[in-house]
């Protein structure tokens, strides 16, 4: 199930970072809990010595459609040298699920101690790895991970050591949280051009003590109990789409405005927990909310219960409506959920399904209350999850065409993201220039038959947003922007898309990229220091990674007519990091992180590889002000 971002919730984890660092962070040192004996995370009756850790894992935007992998074990290790596994057993994990949302991974029951090192074990030799083709008409090539030298990957072990200024301190009868970050597009460089695509990783995962980026949570598991009292349930985690194991207890508050939908029926608060409790003890569960760091309190705003989860007792796909033809729905980048039943057959991405949808095909949508939609309200764009039967099923992503029943099933319609640029600003409505939606590019979207006439199908050259009271400024004309909404029941534009929530450019967060080679360069900046960094733009070893990506725009630095500033910004939460081969080293000051740098890069021998940012663009001083960098290093 993907649920879409709605907002960005204050979701704050704390989290591991993955570095054979020295000091990095600039928080004070905590003191060492009281160590105790009595806690053995094997046996119940010694919990209450315990200490529970919450380790989420979440991704940034990348070139990936599909990014699965096993991941085998995952450890941490206290400052005394005792070794604990917190993943009860492997797990296969999809990482672009993940873009918008963090998932719970696991809730362990560990020793009070100071965690100071771990590892994380991914497997590579059964992955499925699905990148978008240089021409987006011709769909999704496999593609092949390998390391930075071109050696493919089929087993990586990841080193995890904490900063001793950011430690991991877990005292007994309290709940801790971890973040992992599997930075997918500051970890590749991908090469479109072979077949299948080549995938080279620097085998990093960005882990954080204070994460930057707040995003909404997602927990499963089946439910355990019900308190009705306390507005509570408790689960057993299972993530993501295991069927079996049990990843620790974990509890979902609720509140009167949480949206229920089980077994098919929508409730609301209460109602909706009255309903949970009838469904009973081993109900699959999964909700999507904000996690409270002061008191590591989850609370759901969506819950989806019995055979309203994805894969209970049906077939399922999910994925974004290209076309749609009378009842049958082409859904472009799918991933295909079989049901419990089918214990022969896995989660799996497809690139196409056709689905058809029938008069008896249940409608839903998040953050609507009532179960008055039809199929009419099924558009192009609309990202969905549909519950029926996949009458022959197939494991092959790029198989042509497979069909898939639901007119005796069930669509949620979830909120969906655009990116284009502005053409027109009035109350009420903007009109883009459309090119993406939920990161496709808008050339894959037939717009056929969504207006009331055919001329009033749905352009991509002026798509049409209502903004109800949500405002843009005048002069965002000709400028980014990114809206989260749902495009217009089908054959009913304009307006082609309700915006619930929109950027404009001030406030679209940019991304840059720069590569300089297998070998690097011995230098990248013109000038290094206190006050930022200038990049060298017309560095003669940059490569094809060159861009600055504004929302939906790539600038090429080498286009530009001076050399671009870097800067961190002036408040709030920052993360700078220095990979190696062999270490990665995180800083949250920009001090500390440029004194490592300038170090690291005088020696006259260390070269910089590649480069990633996060953060926000003015193009008319070319300056960029970076909450996020890092830095790929190769040193001798």
């Amino acid at each position: 199930m993907n649920f879409a971002n709605t907002g960005r919730a204050a979701l704050l984890l704390t989290a591991l970072i993955l570095t054979a660092c020295g000091g990095g962070a600039s928080t004070t040192s905590n003191p060492a809990p009281t160590q105790t004996a009595t806690c053995d995370p094997g046996d119940s009756t010694t919990f209450d010595e315990c200490g529970t850790v919450l380790i989420g894992l979440t991704d940034a935007d990348g070139d990936f459609l599909n990014y699965t992998v096993d991941v085998m074990s995952l450890t941490l290790e206290t400052a005394d040298g005792r070794v604990v596994e917190v993943l009860p057993r492997q797990t296969r994990i999809n990482f672009t699920d993940y873009v918008d949302v963090a998932e719970l991974v696991t809730a362990a029951v560990v020793p009070p101690a100071i965690y100071v090192a771990g590892t994380i074990n991914l497997d590579y030799s059964d992955a499925e790895v699905i990148v978008e083709a240089a021409d987006a008409a011709s769909g999704s090539k496999a593609a092949v991970v390998t390391d930075m030298n071109d050696v493919e990957l089929v087993q990586t072990e990841l080193k995890i050591v904490l900063s001793n200024r950011d430690q991991l301190v877990v005292t007994k009868r309290r709940t801790h949280l971890l973040q992992l970050d599997f930075d997918l597009a500051a970890s590749h460089q991908v090469d479109l051009l072979p077949t299948p695509a080549r995938a080279a990783s620097a085998e990093f995962i960005v882990a954080e003590v204070h994460p930057v980026d707040e995003k909404d949570i997602r927990v499963r598991g089946p439910l355990i109990a019900v308190n009705e009292d306390a507005m509570s349930y408790t689960i057993a985690v299972r993530p993501f789409h295991d069927r079996v194991g049990d990843f620790g207890r974990f509890t979902v508050n609720v509140s009167n405005e949480t949206e229920f939908e089980v077994n098919g029926e929508m409730w609301v608060g209460s109602e909706g927990l009255r309903a949970l409790n009838v469904a009973g003890p081993g109900t699959p569960t999964i909700a999507k909310g904000t996690l409270t760091v002061a008191d590591r309190t989850f609370t759901a705003d969506l819950v989806l219960a019995g055979s309203s989860v994805p894969g209970h007792d049906r077939d399922t796909v999910v994925g974004n409506i290209i076309k749609r033809d009378g009842n049958f729905l082409t859904i472009r980048g799918a991933t295909i959920i079989p049901q419990l039943a089918a214990v022969d057959r896995r989660v799996h991405f497809h690139d196409d399904v056709v689905v058809e949808v029938g008069p008896n095909t249940r409608v839903f949508k998040d953050g609507h209350r009532l179960s008055d939609l039809t199929i009419d309200a099924l558009s192009i764009g609309q990202r969905v999850t549909i519950r029926g039967n996949q009458p022959t099923p197939t494991s092959d992503a790029l198989a042509p065409q497979i069909l898939f029943d639901a007119t005796e099933g069930a669509v949620r319609m979830h909120v969906t993201h655009l990116s284009g640029i502005v053409n027109t600003v009035v109350p009420g409505q903007t009109d883009i220039t459309l090119h993406s939606i939920d990161r496709r590019r808008a050339e894959i979207f037939d717009f056929s038959g969504t207006g009331v006439t055919a001329e009033d199908d749905a352009d991509p050259e002026n798509y049409e947003i209502r903004t109800l009271n949500l405002t843009l400024a005048d002069f965002s004309t000709g400028k980014p922007i990114v809206a989260w909404g749902f495009p217009t029941a089908f054959g009913m534009a304009p307006p082609d898309f309700t915006g619930r929530s929109i950027i404009d450019y001030t406030d679209v967060r940019s991304a840059l990229g720069v590569g300089w080679g297998r070998d690097g360069t011995l230098q990248p900046f013109s000038s290094m220091g206190t006050d930022g960094l200038l990049l060298n733009n017309q560095n003669e070893d940059i490569g094809e990674r060159r861009y600055i990506k504004q929302g939906p725009v790539l600038i090429d630095l080498t286009s530009l007519d001076s050399d671009t500033a870097i800067v961190p910004r002036e408040t709030g939460r920052m993360l700078f990091s220095i990979k190696s081969q062999d270490s990665l080293r995180l800083y949250s000051e920009w001090n500390d992180f440029i004194g490592d740098l300038i170090n690291s890069l005088g020696d006259g021998v260390t070269t910089a590889r590649s480069m990633y940012a996060y953060g926000k663009y003015d193009v008319d001083s070319n300056v960029f002000t970076a909450y996020k960098l890092g830095l790929f290093l190769l040193e001798p």
